[in-house]
């Protein structure tokens, strides 16, 4: 997109937000180191990305009240079963507002994967410019997108993709 745009756009407004755009969006493109973060499980243990550095990193971003975060939930469950003891973790980054719905959510669905709660900092969420939820992501070994907008659990793409990840 960003070849045929640039070949075929000549308005400078047009051409300086889209430049605009790409920049800040830049820090998302594969190959770049993801963004950190540090989270609270739910036994109140702190999980940040580094503590994961060496395995390839699958975050789901979402939140108890989202019927699309929801919808995803059984289709992920299958995810971390088919993918159990390989070089792969399953993060789930929550954003609701309330730690205490949140815990009591992910205890009655019984959720696996490492379940970690924002505690109220979006700072995580503008950083890697999410506007909406769920958003997934894939991070490399080393601690690098691979994909900053991965396809959803239910998606078959995903399944393919996870599937030729080297030493996985």
């Amino acid at each position: 997109m960003d070849r045929i745009f640039r070949k075929r756009v000549r308005r400078a407004d047009y051409v300086a937000e889209y430049q605009r755009v790409y920049d800040a969006n830049k820090v998302l493109f594969k190959g770049q180191p993801a963004v950190p973060f540090t989270f609270k499980d739910i036994a109140g243990k702190e999980v940040s990305l580094s503590d994961l550095k060496g395995k390839y990193v699958y975050i789901d971003v979402w939140a108890t009240w989202c019927g699309p975060c929801n919808a995803e939930i059984p289709h992920l469950k299958k995810l971390e079963e088919e993918f159990e003891g390989r070089n792969i973790c399953f993060v789930s980054i929550s954003c609701d507002d309330s730690r205490k719905a949140w815990e009591k959510f992910v205890q009655a669905k019984q959720l696996g994967g490492i379940q970690v709660h924002m505690g109220g900092d979006k700072s995580f969420m503008e950083a890697i410019r999410c506007k909406g939820i769920p958003r997934f992501m894939l991070i490399d070994r080393d601690g690098k997108f691979l994909n900053a907008n991965m396809p959803r659990p239910s998606d078959q793409k995903t399944w393919e993709i996870l599937n030729v990840l080297p030493g996985l």
